[in-house]
């Protein structure tokens, strides 16, 4: 118990920071479309054929555009990307509502970068998975140091006093209630990088090679990115093949020979995004193929609620003000966790001078 105790002091004092930022900054996200408060934000979804083919035929045309995430419920407008993290929102006839040239200039976009990579790429990624699996052991091991002290448990949400007992004795019963939360957090943020952690956990819902199969991305090739694609003509395809289905991300071909792709969500998928996709020949408008995410393996679909469950995209205000609640209280242990271990460390007693009786 000695050396588990060790271990969790010490992996807290070292990565309680991260896991705290990345409470914090889930905790904001959550909120993100209620905060944004641009013009037209706002506005009711129009889902119709003819008003999303022709807010796509506008932004479409400004020179540079890379593809567009659509408008949803409770957030109005469009969000197309130009390269280099430039970017602007269009309301939902097309017109541009606010452009940026850096990410740095809308702070959604800097936030969700910082708590999806650390403003590091593939290697912050890398970071947060590890952080990730740190706090499923301080969990785990959190719990396990719990029970030995269940009699003195008092639940505060802050500490009694400043003080290192104090914050020790906040930290170690606000965990245990909070637990569960953390828990749900920790487990579906980490799925999202790591995928062999993913496949562990969904696989008491089917079979992991035919979850790995019906993901794994197909190789399309076509022609060469025509000059004015037909958007139209792809839009009525994907409306005709899935007509319960939310058109929610356009994308254009990064390199010659790949197909542009058209995700949407149908009625009964929670990802917010969807995973039904269609691919059509970038220089014809073809439709290459399409795939149905209420299709996939039961595995892959499991693992497909693993981002609404960690982003708070399904259950309403409820369910977010919960993960809020979780975020919060991440920030908070990890952040008391760092300086308790760092800057209120219990100092080593010293050794009282032996008094030599004299004759």
């Amino acid at each position: 118990m000695q050396l588990l105790d060790t271990l969790h002091r010490w992996t807290g004092g070292l990565i309680g920071l991260v896991l705290g930022l990345l409470g914090l900054s889930g905790a904001i996200l959550v909120h993100k479309d209620a905060w944004i408060g641009l013009p037209h934000s706002g506005d009711p979804l129009r889902s119709d054929l003819g008003s999303v083919t022709r807010a796509t035929e506008a932004i479409m045309a400004q020179p540079g555009a890379q593809g567009i995430i659509y408008a949803r419920d409770g957030f109005g407008l469009h969000q197309t990307r130009f390269g280099e993290g430039a970017g602007a929102y269009a309301d939902q006839t097309g017109q541009i509502v606010t452009r940026w040239a850096s990410q740095w200039e809308r702070p959604e976009l800097w936030i969700f970068d910082f708590h999806h990579h650390l403003f590091a790429g593939d290697s912050g990624e890398w970071v947060i998975g590890i952080a990730g699996l740190c706090g499923l052991f301080f969990i785990v091991s959190g719990v396990i140091l719990w029970w030995r002290t269940r009699r003195t448990f008092r639940l505060r949400l802050w500490p009694k006093r400043m003080s290192r007992p104090a914050i020790v004795t906040h930290h170690r019963d606000l965990g245990i209630v909070m637990a569960p939360l953390l828990l749900l957090s920790v487990v579906t943020g980490t799925m999202m990088i790591f995928r062999p952690f993913a496949m562990a956990v969904v696989a008491p819902f089917g079979s992991i090679a035919a979850a790995e199969k019906s993901m794994a991305p197909p190789k399309y090739k076509g022609g060469p990115l025509a000059a004015r694609p037909d958007y139209a003509a792809m839009l009525a395809e994907a409306r005709r093949r899935f007509p319960d289905g939310e058109f929610r991300i356009l994308s254009l071909p990064r390199k010659a020979g790949d197909p542009i792709s058209l995700r949407m969500r149908r009625q009964a998928e929670w990802l917010p995004n969807g995973r039904s996709t269609l691919w059509f020949d970038a220089q014809t408008g073809r439709l290459l193929g399409a795939r149905d995410a209420l299709a996939m393996a039961p595995a892959a679909q499991a693992f497909n609620k693993a981002y609404p469950l960690h982003a708070a995209k399904v259950g309403g205000l409820g369910y977010r003000i919960v993960m809020t609640l979780s975020g919060l209280t991440m920030a908070m242990l990890g952040s008391f966790a760092v300086w308790t271990f760092w800057f209120r460390r219990p100092k080593p007693a010293r050794a009282r001078p032996r008094r030599i009786a004299t004759a």
